[in-house]
């Protein structure tokens, strides 16, 4: 297991985030990391891509890889639904930064998480890898998960291989 990459929570145990579902499980990103909300666009296949990243967009005459965060997560991949979105982020990679645009079923909102609700994964009981996930938080309603997007994006990005990922088609 890799290290966790940190939460940048504020001075004021604070973090502003996008929340948004997979699977009926909500997710959240760092809302500095979003960049825009689209609805679906027209998606090309990429042959013999990682189940991850199997297509790209023309994104204001940018092509920029779409992520299916499902597979990390053990999810089957299901069909687009009218609420279904591409989120567009942009992470530092290296000395530089990319955009990356992930899929989500539906967006609800930007919220603010307080840390003194967060907690780490579980060790034991953990239906999806603890490395893909920086940490889970409660709100009223239910807990956010807040994905470990370097770890998840690591192998593409020329860090360790997953093979877990590579069998999933």
């Amino acid at each position: 297991m890799g290290q966790r990459n940190d939460i940048g929570w504020s001075e004021a145990g604070e973090l502003e985030v996008l929340t948004f579902d997979l699977h009926s499980e909500t997710f959240a990103l760092e809302a500095v990391l979003v960049r825009e909300i689209l609805d679906l666009l027209p998606e090309t296949p990429v042959p013999g891509a990682n189940p991850l990243v199997g297509g790209v967009v023309n994104f204001r005459g940018k092509i920029i890889p779409i992520a299916d965060l499902r597979p990390a997560f053990g999810f089957p991949v299901t069909e687009a639904t009218i609420d279904s979105r591409i989120v567009v982020i942009e992470m530092a990679v290296g000395d530089g930064s990319i955009q990356v645009g992930i899929r989500a079923d539906q967006v609800h909102e930007v919220a603010t998480l307080r840390r003194e609700a967060s907690e780490a994964p579980p060790v034991v009981g953990l239906r999806w890898r603890p490395d893909f996930i920086r940490g889970m938080v409660r709100r009223p309603g239910g807990g956010v998960v807040l994905p470990d997007l370097p770890s998840i994006f690591g192998p593409l990005l020329g860090g360790p291989a997953t093979p877990e990922l590579a069998s999933v088609r």
